[in-house]
């Protein structure tokens, strides 16, 4: 038969069978098979494009797929609209709040109308971020509290001893609950306040009654503009007040008792505190004070070399009580508590041992959660946990999305500032990561009749494999907050993490919680002692990965949207089910795909009285000895290294006690002068002005015959806040951090605008 007549009739047999595709297919082959595969007009080497219709039906089965993993949108919906209230400049009025409560009931009440599911989807999520807004703005307005004002006076404080707080760069600092604040009026008083003290003052005990002089300022400012928000913590923990004791604290005599709530904190702290000082006495400073920091969540005997070292090597998760903690004290006991009930069948048979194992280690959860202090991380891993507990309890699974998604709904509910904090960022983060990759782990196929030597191998390797995907998955899931947040990266953070998990996991949290329970009856030494060896195989494990090159890279912070982005390309990612799901990836590694900004030339702190000129990538300190903590932070935050020696000071400045002048060859031709009260020398000003491109002095008086470009003075910052100074063409622009922090209840001085 001649070649075109058998492509004819092919050509008409597809008209007739009506496949387009299987006719170009048999034509291709009839023109192949006669060696004429030119001669065939419709055969074409690239290949087709799928129509509209395959597109939209290709969509449509995406869409189809996700049927039960719409709900686990509404936490995140409810979670962006409490970060919308906590990303605006200016506080909102209160009715707001009460009108958008019933316009979101009556979304919610309008899906039943609905018939469409995109369409009940969308007032879902409606409803949800309407709801996580006006939940903020009430949340803000039930613990509004006094607030210390910024005049930095010398107060002589009463106040009760709530709790031994974290020590904090300047030393050991105390949770007060002061009674009396000076001449202050008592609704101007503080309803807490946190104080820190000179090295080597003794501590008191919680539920003493103390009185201490102290210079008392509001909460601080952050560092550089747009960092890390402290005041914006106390505010949510009605912390009004933050001073720096001149002498050490006296016991006192209390006219009348603290009132109930509060005597009942104090109670409880008194017994956490006794529990701190016998773990460290029976284990040594050494490793007692990091083994009493993830018992009591006291922090206040840890060397601060071995808190160097876990934050090197990626491991200073450990120190703070959250997730890890209560995943294993609660897995732990109820393990225990199952095999116990599995080991006396008369109790087995009558009771489902599962379910009594979770109430076990519902109690252990909570039970913990309030010998830690009740410290924000805990308290939300508590509710985690919780949730994971009561799943069991009503036969639904424990750890899934849908369970993580109620843990972060019920967390934001409670705590709608929880969404601004790195810990419940990376917590959630890294959770619903690992809970993604349970979903798409292979499960093992169950052999019958292997040896044991095979199967214990088997094991080992599974361990392993998926020991690693964990570590890894997670460190993945918690980078960007890292970079965003602390700006640091630990090199060898995953195999640090990788050792010390098994450690921590079957010896340290497990002795250091029969240690605590059995502790009061005088028979905790033994697992304390076995807590004790683990920590210091895990501190050996920190010092190796902190020695390590490389051990920790600085990274600089990303544009501040960036990290929304990252959170939502994330969530994306673990969320969506299918192949569609890896176009959230992209928006994942927003952080690592956008560059830096550019760093400014000076960094000025909030009172003027520390300043830092940006050389290269390095940042060199003016006063290497006052505000390091913020010069660090701030010098971190825009990949510089600070330079915190007086050395490399000297040599682009000439610098006294009270003053700094720009040598030639400086990178800034910058003046600045830290004097409050106490003049300069004669001529001192005079020079400091003299071909000075920017001028900073700390107190009030500006001098009319200074003529640089740029002068500020000590008004200046304290309607400012610290501040960053770029070098814009021939002039200079400033960001300040009030300006960023916006006119919110957690913020002080003037408002910027």
């Amino acid at each position: 038969m001649p070649v075109g007549e058998g492509a004819i009739r092919v050509r008409t047999g597809r008209s007739e069978a009506g496949g387009a595709d299987m006719g170009v297919e048999a034509l291709e082959g009839a023109g192949e098979a006669a060696g004429t595969r030119a001669a065939a007009p419709l055969s074409t080497w690239l290949r087709r494009l799928p129509s509209l219709g395959r597109m939209g039906a290709w969509l449509r089965d995406q869409a189809d797929l996700q049927a039960d993993r719409w709900t686990l949108w509404t936490p995140v919906a409810f979670g962006g609209g409490c970060g919308l209230y906590f990303a605006l400049l200016r506080e909102p009025q209160a009715w707001l709040a009460w009108v958008l409560v019933p316009l979101a009931a009556l979304l919610l009440t309008a899906t039943r109308w609905s018939v469409w599911r995109a369409t009940t989807m969308a007032l879902v999520l409606t409803a949800s971020f309407l709801a996580g807004f006006s939940v903020a703005k009430l949340r803000t307005q039930s613990v509004r509290a006094p607030v210390a004002d910024a005049a930095g006076r010398a107060q002589w404080v009463e106040a009760w001893v709530v709790d031994i707080a974290s020590p904090g760069e300047g030393g050991q600092r105390l949770l007060l609950a002061p009674v009396r604040v000076g001449d202050w009026p008592a609704p101007a008083t503080p309803i807490r306040a946190r104080v820190t003290l000179r090295p080597g003052t003794p501590l008191p005990s919680p539920g003493q009654l103390v009185r201490l002089l102290a210079l008392v300022n509001p909460p601080p400012q952050p560092a550089s503009p747009g960092s890390y928000d402290f005041a914006r913590d106390s505010y949510f923990q009605s912390i009004g007040a933050v001073g720096l004791a001149l002498e050490p604290p006296q016991v006192a005599v209390a006219d009348e008792p603290p009132p109930w709530r509060l005597a009942l904190t104090m109670r409880i702290n008194a017994t956490r505190w006794a529990l701190t000082q016998k773990i460290v006495q029976t284990l040594g400073p050494e490793t007692g004070g990091l083994a009493a920091a993830m018992t009591t969540g006291h922090e206040a005997f840890i060397p601060s070399a071995e808190v160097d070292n876990l934050r090197a090597a990626g491991l200073a998760h450990i120190i703070s009580i959250s997730g890890v903690h209560m995943a294993i004290v609660g897995g732990f006991t109820f393990f225990l508590a199952r095999l116990l009930i599995a080991a006396w069948p008369w109790l087995a048979l009558r009771i489902n041992g599962k379910k009594a194992a979770a109430v076990v280690g519902l109690l252990a959860v909570n039970g913990y959660l309030v010998l830690s202090g009740w410290p924000p991380p805990a308290q939300r891993s508590a509710i985690t946990a919780s949730i994971a507990f009561a799943a069991i309890l009503v036969d639904r699974q424990a750890i899934s999305l849908h369970a993580l998604a109620l843990a972060a709904m019920a967390v934001m509910l409670l705590q709608p500032e929880a969404v601004t904090q790195p810990g419940f960022q990376m917590s959630f983060a890294a959770t619903a990561a690992l809970v993604a990759l349970a979903e798409i782990w292979p499960r093992p196929v169950k052999e019958i009749s292997v040896p044991w030597p095979i199967r214990l191998a088997q094991s080992a390797g599974t361990w392993l494999l998926a020991s690693l995907a964990i570590s890894f998955v997670a460190g993945i899931a918690t980078g960007p907050f890292a970079i965003q947040h602390f700006n640091r990266v630990s090199s060898w953070g995953l195999f640090a993490n990788l050792a010390a998990e098994p450690i921590a996991s079957f010896l340290m949290m497990p002795g250091l919680a029969l240690g605590a329970v059995l502790t009061p009856f005088g028979l905790g030494e033994a697992p304390l002692k076995v807590a004790g060896f683990a920590i210091g195989l895990v501190n050996q494990v920190a010092a190796w990965a902190a020695s390590a090159p490389q051990a920790q890279v600085v990274v600089a912070s990303r544009p501040d949207w960036t990290l929304p982005l990252s959170f939502f390309g994330l969530l994306f990612v673990c969320l969506w089910r299918g192949p569609f799901r890896w176009a959230g990836l992209p928006l994942a590694l927003a952080i690592l795909l956008v560059p830096a900004p550019r760093p400014p030339a000076i960094w000025a702190s909030a009172d003027g009285s520390a300043v830092a000129v940006r050389a290269g990538k390095d940042a060199i300190l003016l006063r290497p000895d006052v505000k390091l903590f913020g010069a660090e932070l701030w010098s971190r935050r825009r990949g510089l290294t600070a330079l915190e020696t007086e050395a490399a000071r000297d040599q682009a400045f000439d610098c006294d006690h009270w003053s700094c002048t720009a040598k030639p060859g400086a990178p800034v031709r910058l003046s600045a002068a830290w004097n409050l009260k106490r003049p300069l020398k004669d001529g001192r000003l005079d020079a400091l002005c003299a071909g000075a491109e920017v001028v900073i002095l700390r107190n009030d008086f500006r001098p009319d015959s200074c003529a640089a470009p740029l002068v500020l003075t000590g008004r200046d910052f304290a309607v400012g806040g610290s501040a960053e100074i770029y070098r814009e063409g021939r002039g200079w622009r400033i960001v300040w951090a009030q300006s960023t922090r916006g006119r919110r209840p957690w913020t002080w001085g003037f408002d910027p605008r």
